[in-house]
């Protein structure tokens, strides 16, 4: 499930053109290093010919100029308006889609959603006896957003070896200063969370620690914790096996999350008034009342689409006598179309395969409030 592409209407509400570079952006080999130096400059030709101005020509060849030092393969997706870059990203992977250069009437951030379909804050925390090392993830974005450090007291940390009183006394100490670094990172557990919205906790690390850090979590951060039992942070440790365990934790809450959704279809399936939408037409119609909730779209089999983007409400049309106040601003694919029109009205992306629809269907939506009879009109 990606998050709300809300953090994009803004964009989504200017005057175009805009100038789009999906491309490739791995260096590494003589032959790459070739294809880079001489992709900025092919791109500006193409985007010329299509009638870009030139502002923009000099902001997208400055924004695909080759960056050194990152691993292949690699894409890059660049987002051009009246000569700023808006949106300039380099994306881990191959590119999911075409290459495509090409001059807009609206934003297609079709490539940035496809890359991060499931656009999941995570909290990876790595926990010993006297210090917490807790990092914000994104799914799919590689590295960290934030990386924050809790050192805690270093002072007894270890437990006396020695017997009587004196062992006792000094072990009572240790396992408090234990405790009041674990209620430390934990707390600042509970702060990246809030702040982000994590919907995943990993805890790794000293078995001791992460048991004092998960007791001293709020009640909702505990509620998202998976513990894994790997530290990278102890001599010898394999940070490999720690990134797999996290991504596996990943992957099973993002398809719990999906089909969770498509359950959710399901059920309206067949009832009366249902809170779903089925079909370009119904989606079309519950986008244009900032009616959907979640949008379930199956883009590769709508690329052969369009549909009109307008200016103002209600933002997207199958015809020109639905844009009611508003101006065309032109006929654009159907995802890209969508996609803007979910932005717009605050509606959640789940970008889908083929077969998880139901057959025949490429777009459907779950809705804020139910279809059905036409309300009477109020006099």
């Amino acid at each position: 499930m990606t998050g709300s592409l809300k953090e994009y209407a803004d964009l989504y509400k200017l005057p175009g053109p805009w100038c789009t570079a999906y491309v490739d952006a791995g260096t590494g080999t003589v032959d790459t290093l070739e294809a880079a130096d001489v992709r900025p400059g092919n791109a500006r030709a193409q985007l010329e010919a299509q009638g870009a101005s030139a502002a923009d020509l000099d902001a997208v060849e400055q924004s695909l100029q080759p960056e050194a030092g990152i691993p292949a393969p690699v894409s890059r997706f660049v987002l051009v308006h009246q000569g700023k870059a808006e949106i300039n990203e380099v994306l881990a992977g191959d590119r999911v889609l075409p290459e495509r250069i090409s001059v807009d009437p609206i934003p297609d951030l079709l490539p940035l959603v496809k890359h991060r379909p499931e656009d999941l804050p995570y909290v990876v925390a790595e926990v010993s006896r006297e210090h917490g090392e807790i990092r914000l993830y994104h799914a799919g974005a590689g590295a960290p957003d934030s990386t924050r450090e809790v050192q805690g007291e270093t002072e007894h940390v270890s437990k006396f070896q020695g017997g009587g009183w004196a062992h006792l006394r000094f072990q009572h100490h240790t396992e408090d200063v234990w405790r009041r670094n674990a209620d430390e990172v934990a707390g600042e557990i509970d702060r990246v969370v809030a702040e982000s919205g994590a919907r995943l906790i990993v805890l790794a690390g000293d078995i001791r620690a992460r048991g004092l850090v998960q007791e001293q979590l709020s009640k909702a951060s505990q509620d998202l914790v998976s513990v894994v039992d790997s530290h990278t942070h102890t001599q010898g440790a394999d940070d490999a096996l720690l990134d797999d365990q996290v991504n596996q934790r990943v992957a099973e809450l993002w398809a719990a999350e999906q089909q969770e959704v498509m359950d959710r279809l399901a059920m309206q399936e067949g009832q009366a008034n249902p809170e779903s939408a089925t079909g370009i037409g119904a989606v079309v119609h519950a986008l244009q009342q900032a009616q959907v909730d979640v949008l379930i779209l199956n883009d590769a089999a709508l690329t052969e689409r369009t549909l009109l983007a307008l200016d103002a409400e209600p933002w997207i049309a199958t015809a020109e006598e639905e844009s009611l106040a508003a101006n065309v601003l032109g006929k654009v694919p159907a995802p890209a179309a969508l996609l803007r029109a979910a932005a717009l009205t605050d509606a959640r992306v789940l970008l889908v395969p083929g077969p998880v629809l139901p057959e025949g269907v490429d777009v459907a939506a779950l809705l804020r409030w139910p279809t059905g009879p036409a309300a009477p009109a109020s006099s």
